[in-house]
């Protein structure tokens, strides 16, 4: 699999190939603090898989934590994070957007993280791991 993603003005692409590793729905507070958004809807590679092949992306790296985001100093889109795992995730609404505007299967998220910690209740039928993806599941009551 491979994909060329770029930021909303084009002035940087990143080149992702093989398998996703995890795509998720993350509700952490660090997740929502860093990437300023209630529910932080991602796609993870490893590292090797994701690199940029156009522009000079600026990183912004967390004052506390193990997080990083790279983004277009022109548009400000974030074209990917790194987690404290070294994982790269790409944000899920450029995947779509590199996919013709929907999200393919092979991309669509298959659970949720930290739903213990969320802002705003989600009703569909994936996972809700209440902390990590080991650990139990929210149950609806």
């Amino acid at each position: 699999m491979s994909l060329r993603i770029t930021c909303l003005c084009g002035k940087l692409a990143v080149d992702v190939q093989g398998s996703p590793v995890a795509r998720a729905n993350c509700h952490c507070a660090s997740c929502r603090d860093f990437y300023g958004t209630s529910i932080w809807s991602a796609t993870a590679w490893n590292a090797d898989s994701v690199r940029m092949t156009e522009g000079t992306g600026h990183v912004f790296k967390h004052p506390h934590k193990q997080l990083t985001k790279t983004f277009c100093s022109d548009c400000g889109e974030v074209v990917f994070g790194t987690n404290r795992l070294g994982m790269r995730v790409v944000p899920n609404s450029m995947v779509a957007r590199t996919t013709g505007g929907t999200l393919d299967a092979a991309f669509a998220p298959s659970m949720h993280l930290f739903y213990r910690h969320r802002v705003v209740d989600v009703q569909d039928h994936l996972p809700k791991y209440l902390d990590g993806w080991d650990g139990p599941t929210w149950e609806a009551s």
